[in-house]
């Protein structure tokens, strides 16, 4: 088990409980905006289970899915259906899924695992699904605070997908506010599959 899980696993309660003080919706309603209407989403890293909870509100089928497994049960209870324990790398669906939701999640991984991870999410997407992706924006990678992250830019995210059957819909950034409290803000991306040719 890696650094990462075990940290999350050890602070499963705590971060559970935090997931749970964000309100705002901009970054679900943005990716719902372009998921077909009760369409299949893959929650990947998805926590708490928060972020589940609202699409199935919305009528949509949702696959949860985390490496950490108290997280996965803490979820699983307030979600009351199973969330599956699976750490990123182990994704291997085919044209199964309409959406992946990726927030604050993958960006755990090094940036040498995200370039084989990119092409399994867009691998595991039926034409036309999206994806959505967001990381701390900047230059570093490492540890912090006990977890490993990829902050990334938006010359980085287009070298990761360049050669994938995908286009990016959009990037941006947000919390650009925090910047000066915290040192950091969002960059996010949403790609889309191409549909294949005939």
């Amino acid at each position: 088990m890696n650094r990462t899980i075990e940290y999350f696993n050890e602070h499963a309660e705590k971060q559970f409980r935090e997931a749970f003080e964000i309100k705002d919706r901009t970054t679900q309603d943005l990716f719902l905006s372009h998921v077909k209407e009760g369409g299949h989403i893959l929650d990947l890293g998805c926590g708490s289970g928060r972020d589940t909870a609202y699409f199935l509100s919305k009528g949509y089928t949702v696959d949860a899915i985390d490496g950490a497994e108290k997280l996965c049960r803490l979820a699983s209870e307030y979600l009351r259906q199973p969330v599956r324990v699976m750490e990123f790398r182990e994704l291997c669906a085919e044209n199964e899924y309409d959406g992946i939701y990726a927030s604050a999640s993958i960006m755990h991984l090094p940036y040498e695992e995200l370039k084989y991870l990119f092409p399994k999410m867009i691998w595991a997407l039926k034409e036309d699904g999206v994806l959505y992706a967001s990381f701390k924006y900047g230059d570093f990678e490492g540890y912090d605070h006990g977890r490993y992250f990829t902050w990334l830019k938006e010359d980085r995210i287009r070298e990761l997908t360049k050669d994938l059957p995908c286009e990016i819909l959009e990037t941006g950034r947000f919390g650009k506010e925090t910047e000066e409290l915290y040192g950091f803000s969002w960059i996010y991306v949403l790609l889309k599959k191409k549909t294949e040719t005939r």
